[in-house]
């Protein structure tokens, strides 16, 4: 929930909330919630204090409590005490001093508070660069006089239970430093904490940007732990160099030790816990170093899936914190939950200050690839010199929907991404680490055997024979997803599907055939797997919980060889650093992308070969009065990098037309034409260009304007759809035919539907294939056929992306405001509706038939009219800024006036 938002509307309109992060105030003996919020006007910044009552999601869950300016008397300094495992848990503490006050803060762990920091440090940066004009903070008067109104009128700005700030006096003492830097190390006298600040330039000597960079540099290079350290300024060259020759000698200052992973995944089909789960986490003889646990289908319910609340995260993260091996002490380090899909990481306690760099990301791959009842949870940290990417999944269900497992899979693969420590480096993906663990649902079924046949193998315990019958089996050997991984032997009896509570194979009416859904998979060197098994005992859910246990040969520093490594490459690195000129040889400089199509990825490949006599940095930059480096279409990856002197790096130019660029290219206005500038550090401009034709689709193109349009949208010349783009839908403008009421292709689509889908299972819940769709598109966008190809869910989700790409929404913008405040007024609603332009009215009432169709069979379907409204609302109801959770209610509420039965 993006709570910046709240803050947002209690700002002036010049004011701007450019990032808020929920933390909290450490008092004497208490802590207590607080709102923080980066306020910025007239290029001066302050941090904003406000307390809460709940989540804050309106200007009435806030109240101001003070306003700290970000001016050369402010400092932020990180706090860690030496007996404290600072990486551990999901907080960073920070103190924040201004002038002679200081309060002390704990911030969540994670990249986005690191991004409050880092944007906290960057304004700070500005107040240096510009240190001949001084802040004066004006505007922040008014609220600094109603903050004093309110206090004297002694009305409490805290809410009820919670604590005013009240600030210390700071004890300043003058220090001399021969070391200059922004970033200074201190050891407190009597508390024993460590500091880590970023201090005035005028106490360091600093008088420009580049020197601060340069400073900063020179400290960063060390073996102590990088989690500890607040989001610094941008890298360059020469930090690109140390580390790329410290990964090619790498084997030079490191070694192996092993370390034991625990791999558990449970699919607890909506349950709470029952019993006890020490019989799966405590299975090992020793306590394992790692616990990396994982949960599928945590909490069933509608709230889970539309606002991803549920207690039954604290009730599983219990039993799991209460399963662990006796004989350890463990720490939690990192939770991450994507609806019901929920990864849990513990490490020993004595470990713990070797993790770092801990990240945590989600991706959902449900119906519109937004939906997060499938998908995925990660977490990717640092141990020693390891970099680890732990995946937890649950992928589409159904026998016979292996092809969407599969895409689920490289979805994940492609979207899940962590930001880096250095901002200058482009993400990390899964593959891009030195050890992957996969684990979780995958859903992956046995095909072509009978339910008797597979139950005689499971009787007869000859799992050899059942595995060659095993979906996963055969899409990795045809490698079709998870090259590069091993999975241990299966010898044990499949995991699904029991009936809950017992041992028995499913009973009930679909009686399911028994699979080995849930799957543990790893992928890197060094790793042997000690055991791989299922857990009879626990009776809580319809599968059983699987678990393995790996040794996996982790890289640890030897800080003298580290050291003498290190002093050897800057040595060099000082002696290679002249006058050279780096050059580069692409190997095109002119690029074509042919018949592009909507949400159809085209990638071509560009090659740099560094032939000059020097490593180079590249990066593609922006031309003088653009705002990005390429057209929203493209995209250049990676955008930046670094290439040693004789290598190569390839570069994937992609085009990708969605719903924002769809419309501009469908009528004419754009064409697939960019200049990419390529610039090399210290080097010279290569300049690349970007050519192709795009084939107009009604994807993108406006109901008013498919409304007049007969033939399909690629029969008609572009200047008549550019006119039509032109008009507005509530023009009368004078036509030689009767347009139609509304679009031939939505008209198709629903359709299909009506006649073939409402009483499929799941229907717009369940996600479609991705080249389906690509087919029904083609079939709308070139010609009308008897039917569309592909499945019910495939021109299901068609249908919902048809409706996401409107340039208008089936309600136009201008009506957005009114259907908020008559949400909960059913005559006022139908009389905003009356009032829409013609066509959009006409496919309003359309649509809200067909749903209400749709629910008169929901005993087949499983829908209802929360789901309906849920998933319909966003799509007809948009709002023309970013909507708040408060608005999405309001909308859900307007469109379920017209779901009931009954509705006109």
């Amino acid at each position: 929930m993006d709570q910046s938002v709240a803050i947002q509307e209690t700002l002036e309109r010049e004011e701007n909330c450019i990032i808020a992060v929920q933390c909290d105030v450490l008092f004497d003996d208490i802590t207590e919630s607080r709102l923080l919020g980066l306020v910025e006007c007239a290029k001066e910044h302050a941090i904003f204090i406000y307390t809460h009552r709940r989540m804050a999601i309106t200007a009435d869950d806030v109240s101001l409590e003070d306003i700290i300016p970000i001016s050369l008397d402010f400092t932020v300094v990180e706090v860690s005490s030496p007996d404290e495992l600072v990486v551990v848990g999901t907080d960073t503490r920070v103190r924040i001093s201004y002038r002679d006050e200081e309060v002390e803060l704990r911030l969540p762990f994670g990249s986005h508070s690191r991004l409050f920091l880092g944007e906290v440090n960057k304004a700070w940066s500005d107040v240096c660069r510009s240190s001949m004009q001084v802040p004066k903070f004006e505007w922040t008067d008014k609220y600094q006089k109603a903050m004093k109104s309110r206090s004297a009128v002694k009305q409490p700005l805290a809410p009820k239970g919670t604590t005013p700030i009240k600030y210390n006096q700071k004890q300043r003492t003058e220090k001399s430093s021969d070391k200059k830097g922004t970033l200074e190390e201190e050891k407190g006298s009597n508390s024993g904490t460590q500091h880590r600040s970023f201090s005035s330039p005028e106490s360091q000597g600093i008088s420009s940007r580049e020197d601060r960079d340069d400073l900063v540099r020179s400290s960063s290079h060390t073996t102590s732990n990088k989690a500890q350290i607040l989001a610094m300024p941008q890298f360059g060259l020469r930090d690109n160099l140390i580390k790329c020759e410290l990964l090619k000698k790498e084997d030079v200052y490191t070694y192996l030790e092993h370390f034991s992973f625990f791999l558990g995944t449970y699919n607890v089909n909506g349950q709470t816990p029952k019993e006890s789960l020490r019989p799966w986490l405590s299975c090992t003889f020793n306590p394992p170093d790692m616990y990396c646990v994982g949960f599928q289908e945590l909490d069933l319910s509608k709230e889970a899936f539309f606002f991803s609340d549920t207690p039954k995260e604290l009730e599983w993260m219990k039993a799991v914190s209460e399963g662990l091996h006796p004989e350890a002490k463990y720490a939690l380090v990192k939770l991450v939950r994507l609806v019901g899909i929920m990864l849990i990481f513990y490490v020993k306690k004595e470990h713990a200050e070797f993790i770092a760099d801990v990240e945590a990301e989600t991706v959902g791959t449900g119906i519109m690839g937004r939906m997060g009842n499938k998908g995925a949870v990660s977490i990717r940290f640092r141990f020693h010199n390891s970099d680890i990417c732990v995946v937890n999944s649950h992928l589409a269900a159904h026998v016979e929907e292996y092809e969407r497992r599969n895409q689920d899979y490289k979805d994940i693969c492609g979207r899940l991404q962590f930001r880096q420590l250095d901002p200058t480096q482009p993400p990390l993906t899964i593959m891009k680490h030195d050890v992957v663990l996969w684990i979780g649902d995958l859903n992956y079924r046995i095909s072509d055997l009978d339910d008797d046949t597979v139950k005689d193998l499971i009787r007869k315990k000859d799992f050899e024979t059942l595995h060659t019958y095993d979906q996963l089996k055969r899409q990795i050997d045809e490698e079709a997803v998870f090259v590069g991984f091993q999975e241990g032997e299966i010898d044990f009896q499949p995991t699904y599907k029991y009936d809950t509570g017992s041992d028995k194979w499913d009973t009930s009416e679909k009686c399911r055939i028994p699979a080995w859904c849930d799957r543990i998979l790893w992928r890197g060197k060094n790793i042997k797997q000690q055991y791989y098994q299922s857990h009879m005992a626990l009776k809580t859910s319809d599968h059983k919980p699987v678990s393995s246990l790996l040794i996996i040969g982790i890289k640890r520093i030897n800080a003298e060889d580290y050291k003498k490594t290190f002093e050897e490459i800057v040595r060099n690195i000082d002696k290679m650093e002249n006058e050279c000129i780096p050059s580069v040889t692409l190997s095109k400089r002119e690029f074509h992308f042919k018949d592009v199509k909507f949400m159809q990825h085209q990638a071509e490949t560009l090659s740099l070969m560094n032939d000059g006599q020097v490593p180079c940095q590249f990066e593609f930059i922006q031309k003088p009065n653009e705002p990005t480096y390429c057209k929203p279409w493209l995209t250049a990856n990676p955008p930046k990098g670094f290439i040693p002197q004789g290598g190569t790096v390839d570069i994937e130019l992609e085009v990708f037309v969605n719903r924002s660029t769809a419309p501009g290219l469908n009528c004419g206005k754009q064409q697939i034409e960019d200049i990419l500038v390529l610039h090399l550090e210290r080097g010279k401009d290569y300049f690349i260009s970007i050519t192709g034709n795009y084939l107009s689709s009604c994807y993108g193109t406006s109901i008013y304007s498919l409304c007049q349009l007969r033939e399909p949208v690629q029969e008609m010349p572009q200047e008549t759809l550019r006119e039509l783009a032109d008009v507005s839908p509530s023009e009368n403008t004078a036509t030689t035919e009767k347009p139609l009421d509304i679009p031939k292709e939505l008209w198709m689509m629903v359709d299909h539907l009506f006649r073939y889908a409402v009483k499929q299972e799941d229907i717009f819940q369940q996600p479609g294939l991705r080249s389906e769709f690509a087919e029904i598109r083609d079939c709308l966008d070139t010609g009308m056929p008897d039917s569309l190809p592909g499945s019910n869910h495939s021109v299901a989700e068609a249908l919902l992306l048809f409706l996401d790409a409107l340039p208008e929404p089936v309600v136009p913008y201008s009506f957005y405001q009114q259907c908020l405040e008559y949400c909960s007024n059913a005559s006022q609603c139908e009389k905003v509706i009356s009032m829409l332009p013609q066509c959009h009215k006409n496919v309003f009432n359309y649509l809200a038939a067909f749903l209400r169709e749709l629910l008169k069979n929901s005993a087949s379907n499983r829908l209802d009219v929360g789901i309906l409204a849920t998933i319909f609302a966003s799509l007809i109801l948009r709002s023309p800024r970013k909507q708040d959770l408060a608005e999405k209610r309001k909308t859900q509420e307007f469109f379920q006036h017209f779901l009931i039965q009954g509705s006109s």
